[in-house]
């Protein structure tokens, strides 16, 4: 069984599964599938809103995009969900990103 279908096999016992869910996101965005894949973030942060590594890849994802005001968005409140959960070392990276998109 693939990774993918895996997944979703776990998922479908336990949609708020955020390991699995960010898991299910990463392999999208691996296979290049990123509609999917931020399908995936979305319903993660929905899920999990202080799953700080959703808003970071998804902001990422969301700049490769050329989608600017997306990840600017996504970034500022992955900088208040890190701020949330003492996560000062993604809560930096995420500003560094975010202060590259603002230029």
């Amino acid at each position: 069984m693939d990774r993918i279908a895996l997944l979703t096999q776990v998922l479908e016992q336990n949609p708020t599964d955020a390991f699995a869910r960010y898991g299910l996101a990463m392999a999208h965005a691996s296979e290049g599938r990123t509609d999917q894949a931020l399908v995936e973030f979305d319903t993660l942060i929905q899920h999990n809103p202080d799953y700080v590594p959703a808003y970071q890849m998804s902001a990422q994802t969301l700049a490769k995009l050329n989608r600017t005001d997306e990840a600017i968005a996504r970034l500022e409140a992955g900088i208040s969900a890190a701020k949330r959960t003492h996560n000062s070392h993604a809560a930096s990276e995420m500003q560094a990103l975010l202060d590259d998109l603002s230029i």
